[in-house]
């Protein structure tokens, strides 16, 4: 069980009488989201320290629901009367009907997926350097056509409080670790750039099985293979997505999808489709919680709710969809998936660690039955209509595959689709389920939230590819 000492000089007294507070105007429930934040920076740059920050962020945010509305307010003072003032405003806001009163207040014990055995925290400035200067180094001595090397280190530690007018408090100390690598090599007339790097919900640990050294290793051996990058071809081709972090792309095109608050207002192209074939039937889509020091595990989620594993697709079949408490009282389902930025923001529906399911193919294999298509590792980024599932996602990182064969690495590759679609048309999903080291953040309404994607290579039938030879 997690025992979690925290920053926060209001008790369980002060919290039931600004409960009452923030009810005052009636409402169906209110809650106090406190939260203390301190995240630690270093960038390394050109075999120098830029820069080192060292931030701190406090406050609390007052919630009143009442129906679908919620009146919000929230204060960076965690002062008492601070706080009572942002019940009132909150209270305002909701003007509620008459609804329960505030419960008594009980502690609720948390399970502990996190436990980091050495905070970057306590690590010495010099001693958080030498790692930067680790990678760094590495990287140079690989080869000379290395002509640029940043370096970023980033340790965070986030305390929340989150008390509710059911009477439940809830209590977590969460942590996360990030460090960043970006080359540029250059043959005197192409440059190219590649990133790599991870982290998670853990401690100096980390580095004992994700070297610094091999971190460098992979980006400047990446950036590389790209200087030798031909055009992509344009066209309709057989696809094959790399196990991991190509699951940014059923993360983008279908995962927001199955976020309640989209399917309550009927947005979705899967609103009112559970039961439904959505997908190949070999695809099996979950949102976990759960997987320890993942970036995207949690113990409790921002509404103070038990973090809920959900099957959102099984053998291609919706089964439900993510929600926080507002869209599971108003759909029947379990809450757990209410997430925010912070104290200045609302919770909403969001994904944790979302991945799509290890089927019975050799990898090795899907790649053979391919006689001409593209081969795609890496992704910066992509646009998605939630409304409808249709995306542009870019590589950073892909091949052509011919003969059955990884051959040329191709630059431009663009890949078009449609996420209902896409996942419809997968025909061979490998053995060999990834899930990507902690790097993710997701973008949502403004609110950025860490989260875990995964998946096992596999093979979409037809993709049509943006490239720039025909």
């Amino acid at each position: 069980m997690t025992q979690v000492e925290t920053p926060f000089p209001v008790d369980d007294t002060d919290s039931a009488r600004l409960l009452s507070r923030a009810l005052a105007r009636g409402g169906d429930f209110a809650e106090l989201f406190f939260e203390h934040g301190l995240a630690i920076s270093l960038h390394f740059e050109q075999q120098k320290v830029r820069s080192f920050s060292r931030h701190v962020d406090a406050g609390c945010g007052v919630r009143v629901v009442t129906g679908d509305a919620s009146g919000y307010a929230y204060t960076e003072d965690l002062d008492v009367d601070a706080i009572g003032k942002a019940c009132d405003t909150a209270a305002h806001i909701a003007n509620g009907q008459p609804g329960l009163p505030p419960q008594e207040i009980t502690a609720r014990d948390l399970p502990n997926r996190y436990r980091p055995e050495r905070c970057l925290i306590d690590l010495p400035f010099l001693e958080r350097v030498a790692l930067l200067r680790r990678a760094d180094a590495a990287a140079r001595a690989i080869d000379p056509r290395v002509e640029a090397v940043e370096v970023s280190l980033v340790e965070s530690r986030r305390q929340i409080r989150v008390v509710r007018s059911d009477g439940e408090r809830v209590d977590d100390d969460q942590p996360m670790l990030r460090m960043n690598i970006m080359v540029v090599v250059s043959d005197g007339e192409k440059r190219q750039k590649a990133m790599d790097g991870g982290g998670g919900r853990l401690g100096l640990e980390y580095f004992e099985r994700h070297r610094p050294e091999d971190l460098a290793r992979n980006a400047v051996e990446t950036a590389l293979k790209m200087l030798d990058a031909q055009p992509a071809p344009a066209g309709e081709f057989p696809v094959v997505l790399a196990a991991g972090d190509s699951g940014v792309l059923f993360h983008e095109a279908v995962g927001h999808g199955l976020e309640a608050d989209f399917n309550r207002k009927g947005t979705s192209n899967y609103s009112g489709r559970v039961g439904e074939l959505v997908a190949s039937s070999l695809c099996t889509i979950v949102d976990d919680p759960s997987l320890d020091t993942d970036r995207g595990c949690i113990n409790v989620d921002d509404e103070g709710c038990e973090p809920q594993r959900r099957v959102l697709i099984r053998d291609g079949v919706l089964e439900g969809y993510m929600h926080d408490r507002i869209s599971a009282k108003a759909m029947g389902a379990a809450p757990g998936s209410g997430r925010r930025e912070s104290f200045r923001c609302l919770p909403m529906p969001r994904m944790s660690s979302t991945y799509l399911e290890a089927g019975e193919e050799d990898p090795e294999e899907i790649l053979k039955s391919v006689s001409y298509g593209i081969y795609a590792k890496q992704f910066s980024g992509g646009q998605v209509n939630i409304s409808n599932g249709d995306f542009v996602f870019s590589t950073t990182e892909a091949y052509l595959i011919e003969d059955g064969r990884i051959t040329a690495p191709l630059q431009g590759v663009n890949l078009i689709g449609n996420g209902p679609d896409c996942l419809g048309k997968v025909d061979a999903v490998g053995h060999d389920f990834v899930l990507s080291d902690g790097r993710w953040t997701c973008g949502k309404n403004g609110q950025g939230v860490p989260v875990g994607i995964g998946m096992p290579t596999l093979r979409i039938s037809a993709m049509t590819v943006g490239g720039s030879e025909l």
